[in-house]
């Protein structure tokens, strides 16, 4: 197995683009590419452009029906067909959509394939992670769903245990319905609470199919405000007892950077430094229980100059083996480019302040008068005992 990280890139991916007033704004991706160039850590890995997602690999998660229809709304935007998510507010359809998102997919099926096939160790996507998507809709700014697609072709290449962490500050929903009935996958999904965030889905309660596959999906829903210390709590609580349980041959991860303060579309308040410290945890937990296969994706994140950049860097830095400091500053050059691009001032550390961050381990006890404990508490009752574990 090669020593050396993939990182994959294809300048086109940012061609993943909704429109001029839509919060996904490609320049997110543009501006992590560039900084993770401006530390050098492109050198420390194989940058590899994967070939697009054919409609063979496609149809692993995605009806062949919606497929046609993307690929319709691709030619002709005004005629996107809306039952099936596309030409709404939040899908709207744009020519070379089909073309495009094919591409993201590609790059985390093809980031998967080198992990299995012992080609890398680790690999990152961070333009994918559009874990909304469903077999027959577009949901939440996500086309095809490459998560949902790179685990697919890990069982298809013969893995019969693939874990799935998504921490995104929204519900990783589209992988979920995808692998609901099969126990051969453990989704752990933690996300602000439906009840006040899209898409109103990932319930403690929600654990999977009946019959073998229960137990299988795993949702840690967080009441809004939550910060740095109860989200790392959560995580911790939760997340390494049932991936030392399940013992993946693979570590799939979505590190969606939405959840910080900054962002404008939730509510939570994590900082860059807790996201970082979830990313070394996730690279740890692989090396720990699936012999150091990981593959590791992007997400959400709207804070698309302070935060993104930043958070995807760091986590680019851990799988290539070589950390960014938090307290690095950020090459001149790089905060020049972002002035340009978009007429924002660029932050000038990789660190919000708070690093080292602390968090109260589980095993002290918990209060039951605490609505993060109470969260915690309500995910660990709904599936511990499923898995034989104790709640």
């Amino acid at each position: 197995m090669s020593g050396r990280a993939q990182l994959m890139w294809d300048e086109a991916v940012t061609g993943y683009d909704f429109g001029p007033d839509h919060p996904m704004d490609p320049v997110r991706l543009a501006l992590t590419r560039g900084l993770v160039e401006a530390f050098g850590l492109d050198r420390e890995m194989d940058v590899v452009a994967a070939k697009a997602a054919g409609e063979s690999t496609l149809r692993l998660v995605h009806r062949e029906d919606y497929i046609a229809a993307v690929k319709a709304a691709s030619v002709d935007p005004g005629a996107a067909d809306q039952s099936y998510g596309l030409g709404t507010l939040d899908d709207p359809a744009f020519v070379g959509m089909h073309e495009v998102s094919a591409l993201i997919a590609g790059q985390s099926v093809g980031a998967a394939e080198a992990v299995w096939r012992g080609e890398a160790l680790h690999a990152v996507n961070f333009a994918g992670g559009l874990h909304h998507a469903m077999p027959a809709a577009a949901s939440g700014f996500c086309i095809y769903n490459d998560a949902s697609l790179a685990i697919a072709r890990l069982l298809e290449l013969g893995a019969e245990r693939v874990a799935y962490v998504d921490v995104d500050v929204h519900h990783g929903d589209g992988v979920q319905a995808a692998f609901w009935d099969d126990p051969r996958v453990l989704t752990i999904s933690l996300h602000e609470h439906p009840r006040t965030l899209f898409p109103q889905t990932g319930w403690p309660e929600e654990t999977g199919a009946e019959g073998a596959a229960t137990g299988s999906a795993v949702n840690v829903a967080l009441p809004a405000g939550t910060g740095d210390a109860g989200w790392l709590r959560a995580f911790h609580a939760v997340v390494p007892e049932l991936v030392a349980e399940f013992r993946p041959q693979v570590l799939v991860t979505q590190h969606g950077a939405d959840t910080h303060f900054e962002d404008p579309l939730a509510h939570l308040a994590v900082s860059l430094d807790a996201q970082r410290a979830v990313q070394v945890a996730c690279h740890e937990l692989a090396h720990e229980y699936a012999e150091g296969r990981w593959v590791a994706l992007g997400g959400g994140g709207y804070a698309v100059v302070e935060v993104v950049p930043r958070s995807w860097t760091h986590l680019v830095g851990i799988a290539a083996g070589r950390e960014v400091a938090p307290e690095a500053m950020i090459p001149e050059d790089w905060r020049h480019e972002v002035f340009a691009r978009t007429r924002q001032l660029a932050p000038v550390r990789m660190t919000d302040g708070r690093w080292p961050v602390s968090w109260r381990d589980w095993e002290a006890g918990y209060d039951p008068a605490d609505r993060l404990d109470q969260a915690v508490l309500a995910t660990r009752r709904a599936v511990f005992p499923l898995r034989g574990l104790l709640a």
